[in-house]
């Protein structure tokens, strides 16, 4: 199996650099494992969107897009659990 390729949306970076330092470890280390394995056991298919998936941290949600076709993984969105699912993409 090829190893996938992680892309950033500008938005999710800012969003990250706005949480804790504790709770950015936990989530760069589950983007970072995405790379051999895109949809892993935690991850949950959002209904109504065909390829975007989240990811669990905490009290913190990873939101991403799969992108089979290219072999990328676009985070679209990261940010605490009450706030993340606000206005999706």
């Amino acid at each position: 199996m090829a190893s996938f390729e992680i892309r950033w949306k500008q938005s999710a970076g800012k969003e990250l650099k706005k949480l804790p330092q504790s709770a950015i470890g936990k989530i760069l280390s589950e983007v970072e494992a995405l790379v051999n394995e895109p949809i892993p056991v935690n991850a949950v298919k959002l209904s109504g969107a065909k390829h975007t998936y989240r990811i669990r941290v905490g009290n913190y949600r990873l939101v991403y897009n799969v992108l089979n076709r290219i072999l990328t993984i676009e985070v679209i969105r990261v940010g605490h659990r009450k706030d993340v699912y606000r206005n999706l993409p």
